[in-house]
């Protein structure tokens, strides 16, 4: 990994876990490192910029946590494969990957705004196959490990403007959904699907209209760390409870 910042001053009454997470530099991700390694796990966080994975390992570190940073590209599958691989060599093991690396740069299809469908495709998609790739051999050598997906609310339900994005969510959401009915049962399984939440995704949105209509949809938000508290609870069931699927939103998001 290429930088560790750690302290021993961790209170823990559940058994800790090696977890790995990308996007973890802001929003959901950022939020989910630092609730589990205030839990007691040791987080390994993955994320394109590293001035934000400096800043949320010491935030880590500040609340007693530890965490192990490595910049991550998830679009490239070597840099995924290297991700685990040095998470594995470093802690013998790895238990939980939580792939949450997304991006929602909306528009209509008439905006014909291509690369940004790529983006998304490379990013929500082959990300989330990369990571699954990375950690699959790891969980079946181990004979456990925990696969958690970020999907949204759009894998279930979509909306003018966000047609792409929610077929790279509801890609998301079936991919991980035939993963858990193809593993064997040692390995967990858990897609969780956030409505409107506090964090720096609109802010990717390019077109004039998409990014209007996200400013009245997104009214209504939660706090990041609501996810956060729905993967900690997934991950934090006995071996045999598999939490499959978390769909979590504000109250007043119909």
């Amino acid at each position: 990994m290429t930088s560790v910042v750690e302290s021993t001053a961790v209170t823990s009454v559940v058994a800790s876990k090696v977890v790995l997470i990308t996007g973890a530099s802001s929003g959901i991700g950022r939020a989910t490192a630092l609730r589990l390694a205030r839990e007691g796990h040791q987080v390994v966080l993955g994320a394109r910029r590293e001035d934000r994975l400096a800043e949320t390992a010491a935030a880590v570190a500040a609340e007693g946590g530890k965490a192990d940073v490595r910049r991550l590209d998830v679009t490239d599958r070597a840099d995924v494969a290297a991700f685990a691989d040095a998470a594995a060599e470093r802690h013998g093991r790895i238990d939980v990957l939580v792939g949450n690396a997304g991006v929602m740069p909306l528009s209509r299809l008439d905006a014909l705004l291509v690369e940004e469908w790529d983006r998304m495709i490379d990013v929500n998609v082959r990300g989330l196959l990369h990571g699954i790739a990375a950690a699959l051999p790891h969980f079946q050598r181990q004979g456990a490990g925990h696969f958690v997906t970020v999907a949204s609310i759009g894998a279930h339900q979509v909306s003018p403007t966000a047609a792409v994005y929610c077929g790279t969510k509801y890609a998301a959401w079936a991919i991980t959904e035939g993963l858990r009915q193809e593993l064997d049962p040692s390995i967990r399984v858990t897609t969780v699907s956030p409505g409107v939440v506090e964090s720096e995704l609109a802010g990717t949105i390019s077109d004039p209209l998409a990014r209007e209509t996200m400013r009245a949809y997104r009214a209504e938000s939660i706090p990041a760390d609501s996810i956060a508290q729905a993967i900690s609870y997934a991950i934090g069931q006995p071996p045999g409870v598999d939490v499959n699927e978390l769909v979590i939103r504000p109250a007043r998001q119909r």
